[in-house]
């Protein structure tokens, strides 16, 4: 098989998706739409490939940096968008033509199309599938030895499908390997002879020597998104995909169907994924890890043998074997170390929490760097802001901090050293020694029967 080069049509306006993000932009399982057969394109050995536009938008910036792109000056039809793309064509080259809003593509499938395509000879191969309602889709037509002949759009009028022509079932795809010259010149006699005014790119088949079908036989591959309807039923296919891949190799998934996991997630072997969890963007989690119930990582790296029920990261950094949670929330560029621990209703934000460092129960610890093995203690709070600027609190080693104190940073607590219950430590403390900062208990005898009346 050779290297196709691989054109996207991703230049319509997508008014369907009632938004103001380009529908080919909308997220599907953490990536947008787009992305989807661009990557299912490369993972195919595509030489080429190139994403049609329109120039009211810039999708470059959410491509990679391989893809080539053109412009579709004016919204005239799938074949004025191939149109635009012309000067990218290898005309020695297979050309594949994709759709931006089709995502399930996958790289198998554009392998199949390419090497039937190329085994063939023919000068056009066009993917095919039979459907119990064609709908609006493209239908097919072949003369009577079997030949393809041409494909008739289902929108009426003239130059459109007959009602005799929609009782078809075998509809085109929108996908197609062309011989690259072939195409070069069957585009540039495109005229826009339908009801609809445009270029439609079936309309080059007729100018071809030769055209094969290739039916592929599962339909959800080439499932197009037009609404937020249709996004959510391709969600649920793209979903299952993700979920049966980790599975097979050996992520557990409880409930499936309560459990969300974007495309660009990673899990070791034999982490367990409880329900209600979502996993989002670029988090990598290790193995033997238990994520779950109700469990939300966006962004988050979890080494090997990490516990986390019940909470919220985002971008955090959780070393082997630490524990979570339950209701702990992790923010940005809390980097908790091996072993240590996060516990009920604490929130850590923009700080290092040193191995075997345990954050037990109800407390705040923002902009700090704490050392290894220390504790610290229920309700503490690190006063990282003064209103202005955020300041840092360094807390040691093996330091054991009482109940409910409070950090006003600057400051500086050195290894070995206590705090008193109830402190507010607004100067350092040295290393070994006990920071005591509260006003000194005074009772008042008889003080109920002096308030009676």
């Amino acid at each position: 098989m050779s290297a196709p080069t691989v054109v996207i049509i991703a230049a319509g306006e997508g008014t369907r998706m009632r938004s103001a993000t380009p529908k080919v932009l909308h997220p599907l399982c953490g990536r947008p739409l787009i992305l989807w057969p661009v990557l299912a394109a490369e993972e195919a050995g595509a030489g080429k490939v190139v994403v049609v536009d329109n120039p009211k938008r810039r999708l470059e910036d959410r491509l990679p940096e391989t893809v080539t792109h053109a412009i579709q000056p004016e919204p005239n039809g799938t074949g004025g968008a191939v149109q635009a793309a012309t000067e990218h064509i290898d005309p020695d080259a297979t050309v594949v033509i994709l759709a931006g809003d089709v995502p399930l593509i996958t790289a198998e499938a554009i392998q199949q199309l390419v090497e039937a395509h190329e085994q063939s000879e023919a000068t056009a191969t066009m993917a095919t599938m039979e459907l119990d309602d064609p709908g609006q889709y493209g239908r097919v037509i072949r003369d009577i030895t079997g030949n393809v002949t041409q494909v008739v759009e289902a929108k009426g009028g003239a130059g459109d499908a007959t009602p005799e022509q929609l009782e078809i079932r075998e509809v085109n795809t929108g996908i197609y390997a062309f011989d690259g010259a072939a195409l070069i010149d069957a585009l540039a006699a495109l005229t826009p002879d339908n009801a609809q005014g445009e270029l439609y790119l079936p309309d080059v088949l007729p100018r071809m020597k030769t055209i094969q079908a290739h039916l592929i036989t599962d339909p959800t591959l080439t499932l197009g998104v037009n609404d937020r309807v249709q996004l959510a039923e391709v969600r649920k296919l793209a979903q299952k995909r993700i979920h049966d891949e980790l599975q097979r190799a050996g992520v557990s998934i409880i409930d499936p169907d309560s459990t969300h996991i974007d495309a660009d997630v990673r899990i070791g072997q034999d982490t367990v994924i409880e329900p209600g969890t979502s996993l989002k963007g670029n988090t990598t989690i290790g193995a033997d890890c238990s994520v779950g119930p109700h469990t939300t990582l966006i962004d988050c790296r979890l080494g090997d043998g990490v516990s986390i029920p019940h909470s919220y990261a985002v971008q955090a950094v959780v070393d082997d074997f630490g524990t979570i949670g339950p209701f702990a929330y992790l923010r940005p560029d809390a980097h908790l170390h091996a072993k240590a621990k996060a516990g009920a209703f604490v929130e850590i934000k923009n700080s290092n929490i040193g191995s075997g460092t345990k954050v037990p129960h109800l407390s705040y610890i923002g902009d700090t760097d704490i050392g290894e093995n220390s504790n610290i203690g229920a309700g503490n709070i690190t006063a990282n802001y003064d209103g202005r600027n955020k300041h840092r609190t360094t807390i040691g080693s093996n330091v054991r901090t009482s109940v409910d104190t409070a950090f006003v940073a600057p400051v500086t607590v050195g290894d070995g050293a206590y705090t008193g219950a109830g402190s507010v430590i607004t100067e350092d403390v040295p290393a070994n020694a006990l920071g005591i900062a509260r006003a000194r208990q005074k009772n008042i005898a008889d003080y109920a029967e002096r308030r009676k009346p």
